[in-house]
């Protein structure tokens, strides 16, 4: 890295890859000793998965590249074979682009993709999110990419001290707390009282000023096949509650279809008058939206990590957060129906807990951009024992 100015390409897959980036991406962009490179590729060019790629322009960043890699079909067979595509598509437009650093998100199968490209092509890669623990092929991905990575930002203190007993040298980890907590933090959380509309999406008419519940429950991989019973838990769970719903759309990970199906048959045989689902919310808004919420419920993340930040209530079904830390607002659940009915009322009873600062708070971008602009890095990996 031999120019003053370091070039930091930031790869954004997906719509909860730019939500957990968009706070480093501004700080990176206004770092005197950086440059902001920008590829934007996968699920977030998607119209059905919410056209992140729109959001992205709509908030000033113009993406250097843009790469197609998903293999349709959302099954085990299309993620590997959509990991391989994006390892060819962003070996390519690193060989153009010359980074300096490459920074990678979390988990999932196209940070996989950005790991191993990397890697291969000499780049230094930087990875957020890595140490954590959860269910799902979540877990062994974002372990496998922590292996490729040469610069660690882990969200929370216990996250740090895995990277280190993985072998990782410590003077590689930096514990920064989760750059999605930047964009809660000291935000006007005032509900936009045309947010049930200004979204679009199917269903019926929302009331933002009355209670209501936020769904979003991603497919589990490791349990692939059973999807649709899963979802129909939830929504007979959900239906008994008798609230009305935003319900978002699933991601694309293998299984995503089954969850999908089963979405459209209840809408279609059903027409629900409590229920509106979406494609995707901006991430200050979605933010808005469930601090706003009597409940947050399903498998996502963001229960985890903005909920607790928040204090906003949550019940997470099933494996998928398995093992992952967790606030005194999240209680988990079998994907049961009665169980679901069951936690979430008490939840909504119990109320908005304590807001937590476990996943950071508020000040991750600024610390990520000025590490990225200072840090000595050495190519060369090894164990640290």
């Amino acid at each position: 890295m031999k120019n003053s100015i370091r070039k930091i390409c930031i790869v954004v897959n997906s719509r909860a890859n730019y939500g957990r980036i968009k706070s480093v991406m501004r700080a990176v962009n206004d770092h005197p000793k950086l440059e902001l490179q920008l590829i934007v590729g996968a699920s977030a060019l998607l119209y059905r998965f919410g056209n992140v790629a729109d959001l992205i322009r709509a908030d000033g960043f113009e993406p250097s590249a843009t790469v197609y890699t998903i293999v349709e079909g959302e099954t085990p067979t299309t993620m590997a074979k959509s990991t391989g595509m994006a390892i060819m598509e962003l070996a390519t437009q690193f060989e153009n682009m010359k980074p300096d650093i490459a920074l990678t998100v979390a988990d999932r199968f196209e940070t996989m993709a950005t790991a191993v490209a990397a890697s291969y092509m000499n780049i230094p890669l930087a990875h957020t999110q890595g140490g954590e623990v959860t269910g799902n092929i979540d877990e062994s991905v974002r372990h496998a990419v922590t292996k490729l990575s040469h610069l660690h930002f882990p969200a929370t203190a216990q996250a740090a001290d895995y990277l280190v007993r993985m072998g990782e040298e410590p003077s590689t980890v930096h514990y920064t707390g989760c750059p999605a907590i930047d964009l809660v933090a000291g935000l006007d959380l005032t509900l936009p009282p045309d947010i049930f509309t200004r979204y679009k999406g199917v269903g019926a008419d929302l009331d933002p000023a009355k209670p209501y519940l936020v769904v979003l429950q991603h497919p589990v991989t490791s349990e692939y096949g059973s999807g649709f019973d899963q979802i129909n838990a939830t929504l007979q769970a959900v239906e008994s509650i008798g609230m009305q719903t935003a319900w978002l759309w699933p991601n694309v990970d293998a299984g995503s279809d089954d969850i999908s199906k089963g979405l459209r048959m209840y809408r279609e045989e059903k027409s629900p008058d409590w229920l509106h689902m979406y494609r995707n919310f901006g991430a200050e808004d979605y933010a808005r939206l469930i601090n706003g919420a009597q409940c947050l419920v399903g498998n996502s993340s963001s229960a985890l990590r903005e909920g607790a930040y928040l204090g906003v209530p949550a019940v997470n079904i099933g494996n998928r957060q398995q093992g992952r830390e967790h606030g005194a607002n999240v209680v988990h659940i079998a994907n049961d129906a009665d169980a679901i009915v069951a936690a979430i009322t008490a939840q909504i009873a119990k109320g908005r807990h304590p807001g937590s600062e476990l996943f950071g708070d508020g000040t991750a971008g600024g610390k990520i951009a000025d590490i990225l602009a200072n840090a000595e890095i050495t190519i060369q990996k090894r164990l640290a024992y």
